[in-house]
């Protein structure tokens, strides 16, 4: 379901992941391990990119 308040989690699986892997992480790399599906982690991206809190870096998502 798509609504802000699965957004909002999606976003803090996907900050939880990047921040332990402290790297730049693929989507395909954020769905493993978050064990998440690429459209809830997409989901998670835009909302994060939104705030400022990611930013692409050579095809990955990283902390800003």
């Amino acid at each position: 379901m798509v609504d802000a308040e699965n957004a909002g989690f999606r976003a803090g699986d996907v900050y939880q992941a990047l921040s332990a892997a402290g790297a730049a992480m693929s989507v395909a790399e954020l769905a493993k391990a978050t064990q998440k599906t690429d459209t809830e982690i997409l989901l998670g991206i835009g909302w994060l990119l939104k705030e400022g809190k990611v930013k692409g870096e050579e095809g990955k998502i990283a902390l800003a």
